[in-house]
């Protein structure tokens, strides 16, 4: 027997289910659907499909629409990164559902990223009929495949195709054990729609999810550690290197305290999540996508280097040291080597290490701060931190991206924004992160069009901590290539009232490959002139913000004049504030001011 009243649906949903009476387990996809129930999934993300038809219907009439409640989207990329976006602030998995083969390949791309971005989330996929004389005539054919994990098996944890009603349980339980232990990534379960819909000779007994519960986080070596800490101990320029790290205020606060007791230099990155004060003394220089000049200088003259997780740690030491003989004590801690497979290179150049901690960078912090009770760092940092200034707006004309982070910075100053991205030109002075929400960090796979379905995902997520007393709120900030690629995701804002705020960094083009084209040109000595060509979004423009009032959002815009930017950003977070999803079309001028 279920019981369909332990999370009531917010009162403004527009999905809840009617005369459900008290429906009893008569099909396997009912014990399906209360195994993932049990597990904690509060929502799925769908878009939906004949496959999982059977499943569908035990979420809804079985399960009365909540644990998981259904998050409808319009494309299963955008089902893909809602759960993903979810999976950056909650650190923890939410399920998501693609339909057949079909829908697995249009969500590819989605997985890859969240694979990359090491996100847990449970992907649920389904098949035609695999026993053949229960496939209906054509399209129960073309969406049956053999082995559809083949499809996305290099860029998952683990996958499964489970043939009967207990297997299917076993391995509901062990993806989610899997996609829940460190470190993260998605896995997919594909069920059998002869299968879903196969009714049950008897209710089966469900085991208790809580003896399959992931392991703790593992203790980290103490030969590792101790050598560690002698290294930090001895060292007069100690730099930590912070990576993928979690969204744990405690976690936070210990590395904060790891960086004062040594006294060591700090430097932080726009591709991972927040993970150190950016204004912080010991912060050297704002977060960017690639090290300035002067934070690849302190890399190249500290004496030993702490990397937590840092993605390409072997790109910020060649860059110091292009001989790839670092001069430093690196160490290490990073658990991420168990997911490499070799099919992609998302796992970077091989850095050189002195010292490995076989642990979560967080599990390392922790245990480096009890092996360093007392010490007092002591070193020969120059005085006076490396500081990136914050732009500064001019009073009117053509919009900057300086301009426009100056604009934002201030509009946003004394409210908790959680900025789920920025673009690659986002002046490096205008990353004020003081906590571990206000960042989540780039997409992992470089996915373009990803940044909508992330931001919906991120403020589903934040609504649930909001109603908590966090009170934080969605922005993205994204170029125009990003939002037109990815927009459909914005109507599940609408859909499901989330609050959202978009703003779009509009430059009418895919500037990033402006950039690429120029280099060719450059390189080939051909005229500069045409790295446009096949690059503008112009000539009719784009309108940006018409196309999310089209999908009841709220929006304004093309905003082409300074003078006119601090109203349209005031407006855009009052409507946020007052729990809609809004859009702000931001015309800026072509190229970068940092990153």
């Amino acid at each position: 027997m279920n019981d369909v009243s332990r999370h009531p649906l917010p009162a403004n949903d527009p999905e809840r289910p009617q005369n459900l009476g008290n429906p009893r387990m008569g099909w396997a996809s009912d014990a399906m659907a209360e195994t993932i129930r049990r597990l904690g999934f509060r929502y799925v993300s769908l878009t939906p499909g004949a496959s999982y038809r059977g499943l569908h219907d035990s979420l809804v009439n079985y399960l009365g629409n909540r644990d998981p409640q259904m998050i409808l989207a319009l494309t299963e990329e955008a089902a893909v990164h809602i759960a993903q976006g979810y999976g950056k602030v909650m650190d923890a998995p939410m399920a998501c559902a693609v339909h057949a083969n079909i829908g697995l390949l249009h969500s590819a791309m989605a997985i890859y990223n969240a694979w990359c971005d090491r996100t847990p989330m449970l992907v649920l996929g389904a098949t035609g009929p695999v026993d053949a004389m229960r496939r209906r005539p054509w399209i129960e054919w073309i969406h049956t495949s053999k082995d559809q994990g083949a499809l996305v098996r290099n860029y998952v944890k683990w996958d499964d195709q489970p043939a009967s009603v207990g297997a299917a349980v076993e391995s509901l339980l062990r993806a989610a054990r899997i996609t829940r232990t460190p470190p993260f990534a998605p896995v997919y379960v594909c069920l059998d729609q002869a299968l879903q819909e196969s009714a049950l000779e008897a209710e089966p007994t469900l085991p208790d999810v809580a003896r399959y519960a992931p392991a703790p986080v593992p203790v980290p070596s103490g030969a590792a550690v101790d050598a560690a800490v002698a290294a930090l101990k001895k060292a007069k320029r100690p730099l930590i290197l912070p990576g993928r790290v979690s969204r744990s205020q405690a976690a936070w606060d210990a590395r904060v305290r790891l960086a004062e007791l040594l006294d060591a230099r700090v430097i932080t990155d726009t591709l991972n999540a927040a993970a150190f004060p950016s204004r912080h003394p010991l912060h050297l220089g704002g977060p960017r996508a690639r090290h300035s000049k002067q934070q690849n200088d302190a890399v190249k003259s500290a004496d030993a280097i702490l990397s937590l997780d840092r993605i390409d740690l072997a790109g910020a030491l060649n860059a110091a040291w292009p001989d790839r003989r670092p001069a430093a004590t690196v160490i290490s801690a990073t658990i991420d080597d168990r997911l490499h497979n070799g099919w992609t290179q998302d796992q970077q150049s091989l850095p050189a290490v002195d010292i490995a901690i076989d642990a979560h960078p967080d599990a390392a912090v922790t245990a480096l701060l009890a092996g360093l009770a007392g010490h007092e760092g002591k070193t020969d940092w120059p005085a006076g931190a490396v500081t990136t200034p914050a732009p500064v707006a001019k009073e009117s004309g053509a919009i900057s991206m300086d301009d426009l982070a100056a604009c934002f910075g201030a509009a946003a100053t004394g409210k908790a924004v959680s900025l789920t991205r920025v673009p690659f030109g986002w002046p490096s002075g205008a990353c004020d992160f003081a906590g571990p929400f206000d960042y989540l960090g780039r997409d992992g796979g470089g996915g373009v069009g990803s940044a909508p379905g992330i931001a919906v995902g991120a403020a589903l997520a934040l609504r649930d901590l909001n109603a908590a007393g966090a009170r934080r709120l969605p922005v993205a900030v994204i170029g125009d290539g990003e939002y037109v690629m990815g927009l459909m995701a914005l109507w599940t804002a609408a859909r499901y009232r989330l609050p959202l705020l978009v703003v779009v960094a509009d430059n009418r083009a895919f500037y990033n490959d402006v950039e690429h084209q120029e280099r060719m040109a450059v390189a080939r000595n051909r005229p500069v002139e045409n790295r446009w060509i096949g690059m503008q979004m112009d000539d009719p423009p784009l309108d940006l913000a018409g196309l999310a009032r089209d999908q009841g959002l709220e929006g304004v815009g093309p905003v082409a004049d300074v003078g006119d930017l601090p109203a349209a950003l005031a407006q855009g977070f009052a409507a946020v504030e007052a729990g809609k999803a809004f859009v702000i079309d931001v015309v800026v001028v072509p190229g970068r001011e940092d990153g």
